[in-house]
C-alpha cells in the first residue's frame, strides 16, 4: 500500500508576495514620462540630446503651434526645390520628441538631392501632381514608384518632380 505524504503549506510571505507585490512589478514595465512637456530652451548653453527644457513658467502656447508649413517655399535655385523645415529650432514644442516635419516644394523637374535619415524615417504627402519617389536599401536594392497626389510615399529618400 502507498504512502500518502502531504506537502508543505507555502510561507504566509510567499503567498503574500506573489499576491500583491510581483503584479505591481509587472506595472512598472511601462512608466509614466517624466515630465509633461519639454519646450526647448534654445538659449541654454548646453546641449545633450536635444535642448533643455524651459522652466514651465516661460512656456507659451506658440510653442506647439507651426504654420511654416502652410507657405510655398522659393524653388528658384539649381535644384528647383525647396525645404521648409519644421524641426525643434522653429518649433519648439517637438523638443524630445524625436519627431520633426518638413514641407518640399518642387517646380517641374526640380529634384530634392539624395540624403539619408539615419535612425529615422521619411513620410510624404504629395498633394498635386507626379513625384518620382525612390530609395536604396542597405543591400543597395533600388526601390522606386511615379507617385501620384493624394498619394504617400513611405521611407522616400530622392525625390524628383515629374510634372
Amino acid at each position: 500500500m502507498a504512502a500518502i505524504t502531504a506537502l508543505p503549506r507555502p510561507p504566509f510571505f510567499m503567498i503574500l508576495f506573489l499576491s500583491v507585490l510581483l503584479p505591481s512589478a509587472c506595472r512598472c514595465a511601462d512608466v509614466d514620462p517624466l515630465e509633461d512637456l519639454c519646450v526647448a530652451n534654445l538659449k541654454a548653453s548646453i546641449s545633450v540630446n536635444g535642448f533643455p527644457c524651459k522652466p514651465v513658467s516661460e512656456v507659451k502656447s506658440d510653442n506647439f503651434f507651426f504654420d511654416g508649413l502652410s507657405k510655398e517655399g522659393n524653388t528658384t535655385n539649381v535644384f528647383g526645390s525647396n525645404v521648409t523645415a519644421g524641426n525643434v529650432l522653429v518649433f519648439l514644442g517637438l523638443n524630445t520628441l524625436g519627431n520633426s516635419i518638413n514641407r518640399v516644394d518642387f517646380t517641374p523637374g526640380g529634384v530634392n538631392p539624395p540624403h539619408i535619415h539615419p535612425r529615422a524615417t521619411e513620410t510624404g504627402v504629395i498633394i498635386k501632381g507626379r513625384l518620382l519617389v525612390w530609395f536604396v536599401i542597405t543591400s543597395n536594392v533600388l526601390h522606386s514608384k511615379v507617385s501620384l497626389q493624394n498619394c504617400s510615399p513611405l521611407a522616400a529618400v530622392f525625390l524628383a518632380a515629374v510634372e
